[in-house]
């Protein structure tokens, strides 16, 4: 019988160690403009770094089933940090275009190896919470896309670009942690180790289609209000700090609305939780458009709590289901989530060029709302 109690020593450890190894990958942005100033890149070029460093999640349910085929789940959690880390600590070291476009890969093939066994481990040691352990783990990682771009610019006025590589001591560090904390993995079944992603879709498909449609519908708010925000208010105000500052409050409500989404999931229902959250979060984005003053604030800090809390109620649903393949579920969840959102990042940018920012905000709320028909598909 599989352990129920939840173990918050693990579960604590695991979202440090969520929150140290994206911290690598969100200093990226602060540092892209030394990069094109030190190697003379073209926004294309620049663009297509990013690119390098996402890519490798398209291949995300392959390395799920090899997870789940070598039960690598807890080695590849420990090594990770540091094999992130390291590659991105390295960028401002080399003067070749080429080597960086691999040091990016290398290090995007750790991204997307983290993030398929991780919420595996989590949902171990939650027990029968895995609402709370997942939005604990989630908050480690919306932690570091908050922070990192304030700790990169701290560290590179201390150290510079082509000194910044000590900095991965502390990824080596959150190894050797998760090395003496986490325990073996739990016993499994025995069940058919010739895996597929074709068998891990049919087992899991009732869930997979539901939640597969919010994460796209889903993806039009999130891609407007997390990457261009700061957009809209600096054309809205023509203040930048006031940008700056927008974004930081959307960022740390989205915090508070991760960090609880899970636990009142546990406690009230996936189902009812993703309903209040995505038809408060259309509603509120429309809001902000519309209105000004305090009222638009606090419709910002609403939409931020709500968009952003979805992931963990969806990840304990796709785990709850996954059977015997967690990892190779986790990888088709993650490889959707991932891919969903790069592809309309370029359709809110081409929108926004074509009818403006204002309307575009209205469009994707509108489009929010369609999320509603697949939570009603979705069976607890």
């Amino acid at each position: 019988m599989k352990n129920k109690k939840f173990n918050t020593l693990n579960v604590a450890v695991l979202s440090l160690s969520h929150f140290i190894h994206d911290i690598y990958t969100s200093i990226f942005p602060p540092l892209l403009p030394l990069i094109i100033e030190k190697l003379s890149l073209s926004l294309g070029q620049a663009g297509l770094l990013s690119t390098a460093l996402q890519f490798p999640s398209v291949f995300n349910p392959f390395m799920g089933v090899f997870v789940d085929r070598k039960r690598l789940e807890r080695w590849i959690v420990i090594v990770t940090p540091t094999m992130t880390a390291v590659p991105m600590c390295l960028i401002g070291t080399v003067d070749s275009y080429f080597m960086l476009l691999i040091l990016l890969f290398v290090a995007g093939t750790s991204v997307a190896l983290y993030h398929v066994p991780a919420p595996v481990l989590i949902s171990q040691a939650s027990g029968a919470k895995k609402g709370r352990g997942m939005s604990l783990y989630m908050t480690g990682g919306e932690s570091a896309r908050a922070l990192g771009p304030v700790v990169a610019v701290g560290l590179i006025s201390v150290l510079s670009l082509e000194t910044f590589y000590p900095v991965a001591l502390l990824a080596v560090l959150t190894s050797v942690l998760l090395y003496f904390t986490l325990p073996p993995l739990e016993k499994r079944e025995k069940r058919n180790r010739k895996i597929t992603i074709s068998l891990v879709f049919k087992e899991i498909k009732h869930v997979l289609y539901p939640v597969f449609g919010i994460l796209i519908t889903r993806s039009f708010m999130h891609t407007a209000m997390g990457i261009f925000l700061p957009v809209y208010i600096k054309q809205q105000t023509g203040n930048i700090f006031l940008a700056g500052a927008g974004l930081a409050l959307y960022e740390a409500f989205g915090i508070a609305g991760v960090l609880c989404s899970g636990t009142f999931s546990d406690l009230m229902g996936r189902k009812k939780v993703l309903f209040l959250a995505l038809f408060f979060a259309p509603v509120s984005q429309v809001l902000f458009v519309l209105t000004h003053g305090f009222v638009q604030v606090a419709m910002l800090a609403v939409a931020g709590f709500t968009i952003i809390s979805v992931t963990p109620v969806l990840l304990a649903l796709v785990q709850e289901n996954a059977r015997g393949n967690p990892a190779s579920a986790n990888g088709l969840f993650m490889m959707v989530a991932f891919s969903s959102r790069a592809l309309v990042i370029m359709l809110v940018g081409f929108s926004g060029d074509i009818m403006g920012l204002e309307y575009t905000y209205v469009t994707c709320a509108i489009l929010g709302f369609a999320a509603l028909p697949f939570l009603m598909k979705l069976k607890e």
